[in-house]
């Protein structure tokens, strides 16, 4: 299980780790464009950056969500996909909001199945049932390429290290 903290407090988290390597497990979330569902199949044959987010409503998740939307114009064939337990409907508000075209917002918000196959679903606490941040970068074969679970869920991720990953 990955260690992750907030704000130096150890978090619990739910699930396995995820490794690179492995195949990409599947998981069933809520599209905030359209209200449909949204797995793994629904970007098959593609790269994907998969963001974990706590909540597109706090400043880390604003601009690392924003950092992503604008590096994605660099990576056309890539998509990218921020996960989060905000409902679809802040999500698309957010986005809309913030100009955000390029990442796809989906919502963990029914049964938690990508915050537990990832293994990023806090258990406990102040943030119990949001998401650690992490980064899974997931290739057109569906293997996990690269994963970053970002040590404190109050930092940014390596976006260099992604972008790197996403585009070998």
């Amino acid at each position: 299980m990955a260690s992750v903290t907030f704000k130096g407090a150890p978090l619990t988290l739910q699930g396995g780790e995820v490794k690179v390597g492995q195949a990409a497990p599947d998981f069933k979330t809520q599209n905030a464009a359209d209200l449909g569902d949204y797995t793994l199949a629904t970007s098959a044959g593609k790269t994907r950056i998969i963001l974990s987010v706590p909540s597109l409503d706090t400043p880390v998740c604003d601009t690392e969500t924003r950092r992503f939307n604008e590096e994605a114009s660099k990576i056309p064939e890539v998509e990218i996909v921020c996960v989060s337990m905000d409902l679809p409907f802040a999500q698309k508000r957010w986005c809309g909001a913030a100009g955000v075209q390029n990442v796809v917002a989906v919502s963990d918000h029914r049964d938690a199945s990508f915050g537990k196959n990832y293994g990023v679903l806090v258990a406990g606490g102040p943030l119990d049932r949001l998401h650690a941040r992490a980064v899974f970068v997931v290739g057109a074969d569906n293997q996990v390429k690269y994963v970053e679970y970002v040590k404190d869920i109050a930092e940014q991720p390596n976006y260099e290290a992604a972008m790197a990953a996403a585009k070998a």
